[in-house]
């Protein structure tokens, strides 16, 4: 009995090996590739605020969030990123081919979703960064890109990958 019980969870072990090397894999293929002068680019918020992603990832980590109206993994991601936004981490989205400001503040409304959004309603912003998948997450410090990641992922992996990009 002692040893089918060690057989599973070797096997088990294993698998979760597999599994999170092929997670590994996927991302890096569908990593979004860092546009020229990204950093110092003036972006619009819905609510009019200009900013920077260098001035936003300089004192802390910001997670910036690629996100769109119509894609259906964003439903369940969407509202861990508004939670980790009202626990005071640092969040930047980008609407994806959402539909016009308007629109995307309907949506927002409508979901009771509230954290500061740029409106890509043409895809320039997500074709100049080479985002092919929706969601995708960029974890950014000081400017510079700490992780990414595309799919699914868990309020958890979020916060965990923050907490990795203040650490190190």
């Amino acid at each position: 009995m002692l040893s089918k019980l060690r057989r599973w969870l070797r096997e088990g072990l294993i698998l979760l090996v597999l599994i999170a090397g092929a997670m590994l894999l996927m991302d890096a293929w569908r990593a979004p590739t860092l546009p020229t002068a990204f950093d110092s680019t003036p972006l619009q918020t819905l609510e009019g605020e200009t900013v920077t992603l260098a001035a936003l990832s300089q004192q802390e980590p910001v997670l910036l969030y690629f996100w769109a109206s119509w894609c259906g993994v964003c439903r369940f991601t969407t509202p861990d990123v508004a939670r980790l936004q009202r626990e005071g981490e640092n969040v930047m989205t980008i609407a994806l081919r959402s539909g016009s400001e308007a629109e995307v503040s309907r949506w927002l409304s409508r979901k009771g979703v509230d954290f500061p959004v740029i409106n890509d309603a043409d895809g320039t912003l997500s074709r100049s960064w080479e985002v092919s998948v929706t969601p995708t997450l960029v974890v950014m410090s000081q400017g510079r890109v700490v992780s990414t990641t595309s799919g699914w992922t868990s309020y958890w992996g979020m916060k965990l990958r923050l907490w990795w990009a203040k650490k190190f």
